[in-house]
This record gives structure tokens, sequence and C-alpha cells, in this order.
């Protein structure tokens, strides 16, 4: 078998400031000296300490001797769901590449390992992920736990491509799932119920390069028209909004350079070739997005609308995302952008984005293509929790699902409507986790409830 095995020593160095508070806790328990907030700031864990296990063996120590508890990943919620009454373990410091297998094509890395952390360390072995993220900056764990997604028409969320988990059951116990297991769909967009996942085994494929086109001002009615042809017209397209003028701001077009691929020309339409690097936001600088103009580079360089060496905001603000089967994106879009008066006072922008069904059960994405609707809105508090009710009900009548780590308000009896698969994933939380060690008020509230 050719096999590699190696660690990614330069994981701590690209994290940086994110890394830093942790590096003195190793493994060893501690009581949280200060408040610790989300990366947004919008929330404050209530956990009374936070852990930082540097080895699975620590893991599955802490697990089997403490009571409450929760993994925190990079902390990129902006809600409650990797909270705990009581602890916090921090996969932080599980950052590491741990195998490539190059016959199988997979790749092995630690839970809290982010994406741009081993991006550029697995392109110069010739290999890519199929997708990825707006932000490499999200660990892999929390993004797979959650459903969190890129865009494509043909391409599932970041949960698609794992191969296998290895998970701490609340016994302390290890246990290894892969897509043979049977309870492997429920446990991979597990919302953290199942235990603390250690590592995740990952599917990869040769190398790429992607170039990466924005296109101005494109006509509302233009895209009620022809949505299916530009949401297909690359590899991966966004379209970014404000709802105003009856237009979309900006659609980025990301296009594989190993597959045949068209002139886009100057006018995407009715769209305006753009003539410089754009901000989503047209007025903030461009400077930590990544490269536009159609300049090739390597996958993870222009997959993410953002560079790993920048934080892409202040990080001031809030989130919000909604999935429609993409049967419904036209009328969806059509419904909210009748709201524009109401939306544009709280927001920052909107990103509308295309994924591929799959077959995990909690997964947003299941069992229908969806579009996602996504809103950063501006730190609000009070005037956005008051808008998300009057936009979940325009996108009722669609079935909506929400980001999982995302605010929403959606009533948990409605929402367990919309998952199939609801009734067996809280069997099979409840037996792998009878004594409730890896609940919080979260899951009792839009899972439990």
């Amino acid at each position: 078998m050719k096999r590699k095995k190696f660690l990614q020593t330069s994981s701590v160095l690209l994290a940086g400031g994110m890394l830093a508070p942790y590096m003195a806790c190793k493994s060893e328990p501690e009581t949280v000296p200060v408040p610790l907030k989300n990366w947004a700031g919008n929330y404050t864990y209530q956990a009374k300490n936070l852990r930082s296990p540097s080895s699975v063996q620590d893991v599955q120590t802490m697990v089997k001797n403490l009571g409450r508890q929760k993994a925190l990943g990079s902390r990129h919620c902006f809600n409650d769901i990797a909270d705990s009454p009581e602890n916090q373990i921090s996969t932080v410091l599980l950052n590491q590449i741990l195998d490539l297998n190059e016959e199988q094509k997979t790749l092995t890395v630690g839970a809290g390992i982010r994406y741009g952390d081993f991006a550029m360390e697995l392109d110069k072995k010739g290999y890519a992920l199929h997708n990825l993220a707006s932000l490499p900056h999200i660990s892999v764990a929390g993004a797979c736990a959650t459903g969190t997604h890129g865009s494509g028409m043909q391409l599932g969320n970041l949960a698609t491509p794992v191969r296998s988990i290895e998970l701490v059951t609340p016994q302390g116990d290890i246990l290894n799932l892969d897509r043979q297991h049977p309870d492997f769909p429920a446990v991979v967009v597990g919302l953290g119920a199942f235990g603390i996942i250690t590592k995740v085994t990952l599917d990869i494929e040769d190398t790429y390069q992607v170039r990466q086109d924005v296109f101005q001002e494109l006509p509302l009615t233009a895209l009620a028209e022809h949505f299916d042809a530009i949401m297909g017209s690359g590899y991966s397209v966004s379209l970014f909004t404000n709802w105003l003028d009856q237009k979309v701001s900006q659609v980025w077009v990301k296009r594989r350079m190993d597959r045949p691929i068209d002139d886009l020309g100057h006018d995407f339409y009715g769209a305006i070739a753009a003539t410089r690097n754009l901000h989503p936001i047209v007025e903030m600088t461009a400077e930590n997005c990544t490269e536009q103009m159609g300049v090739p580079g390597p996958w993870y360089l222009r997959l993410p609308h953002f560079k790993m060496g920048f934080m892409p905001s202040g990080g001031e603000e809030l989130q919000s995302e909604y999935y429609v089967p993409r049967v419904h994106a036209v009328d969806a879009i059509l419904a909210l952008e009748k709201m524009k008066d109401q939306i544009y006072p709280e927001l920052l922008i909107s990103e509308i984005r295309t994924i591929a069904a799959d077959e995990n059960w909690m997964s947003p994405c299941y069992q229908q293509d969806s579009v996602t609707i996504h809103f950063t809105w501006k730190q609000h508090d009070k005037e956005v929790r008051a808008l998300l009710p009057m936009i979940e009900a325009e996108l009722a009548p669609y079935g909506v699902r929400p980001h999982w780590g995302k605010l929403f308000s959606v009533n948990p009896e409605d929402l367990h409507k919309r998952y199939p698969r609801y009734p067996d994933f809280v069997a099979l939380a409840k037996k792998y986790d009878p004594e409730g060690k890896y609940r919080n008020p979260y899951l009792d509230l839009n899972i439990y409830g």
C-alpha cells in the first residue's frame, strides 16, 4: 500500500492568534479566567471550565471523568450549539495531518484542524478537496457536524467527502464509523449529540486550479429567468445582494481549469464584468479576498472567498442562513426581495448558493438539492431577532431548514417535521448518550424538545 504519514508542523503557525490563548492550557483542566466568547462576540459561553486536550487519550480520560460536556471547535457558530452547562473540550490542539493514503485517496486529520491549516500542504502533495467553505478558518469536525457548505450545483456540503470518523463515546471509548456503518449518516452531521469527534478521514482528489470571475449588477429578472443556467455556469457560483434596486450586486463564478470552460465575456446575463478585485460588500477593500479577474490559482486559494492569512472582518456581525429546495429557489428569492425595506437596514450582505443533496439525516440538504440564502447582519441583536420570524414565515411554504450553527427561530415542532429521519436521529442519540452527557440547552430545545 502506498501510504504516507506525516505531521502538519505548520498548522500551529498558521493558526496564529486563535491558537495562542490555548497553548498554555495543554491538556490540563482550567477554570476559564474571563468570559469566553464565540468568534463574532455575540455569544458568551456559559461553561464553567475549558479543557484543551493534546491527544486522543487525553480526550478519553476527560470524557470518562467529566459530567456534562461539549466539544468546542473554531468558535464560528453564532448560537449556543457548542456550549455546555459544565465543561467544554476544545479540539484546538488536535490539529495535525495524521495520514495521507495515496492509494485510497484519503486524508486523515485531527478534528480541530482548520481547512486553511492543511490545504497548502495537501496541494504540495498533489491533492485537493472537492470544495471549501467561504472561510478556510473553520475546523473540519465542526463544519461537518453542522452541515456547513461551499457552493456548487453538483457539490455536496463539507460532510459529504467524510469517509470515516473517530468518536469518543460518553463512556470514554473509541468508536470508528465509516460509510458502511448503519449509524454513519446520523453521526457525521451529528450536532455534537453522539460524542467528541477526534479524527476525520476525508476523500481527496488530484489537485486542480481554479479561476474566479466576478460580475456586477445582475438584473433580478435575469436571475429569475435563468437561475439554473447562472448557478450552473461554474464549479462554484455565489450571488451577493443587498436586496435593493431589483439587482444582484455581484456574481462570483469559480471554474476549474482542468475542465472545459467557455468565455463568459463582459456581459453575463446583463451583469457587467468587474474591472478590479471586489469584496462582497463593494465599499470594503478586497485585500483579504481571494484573487479574482480570471487569474488561475490553486483550489485552496480560489474556492474560499477569503484568504487564510486574513480575518474576513472584525467579527462584529451576526449570521443566519436558510435552505430551501432548489426547485423553489426563484420563488423564495422573490418572496424575500419583497421584504427589502425591512431587511436592508440591518444587513451587511446576503449570499445565495446552491448545494447538492446528501443522505446525512440531519443535514439541511438531506435528500434535496438546495439553495441557501445567507444573511450577514449588523450586530443589532434585538432588531435581527425580530426579523428572523418574519423571514422564516416567508420561507415556510418551501419547507425551510436553517443552518444549525447560525441564528434562527423556527419552532422546534415545525423543524422536526422537515427532517424525515428526525425520530431515528433522536432515538439513536439517546442510545449513544443515555445519561445526557452531551446534552445542552441547544439540543434540549431544538432536538430533544
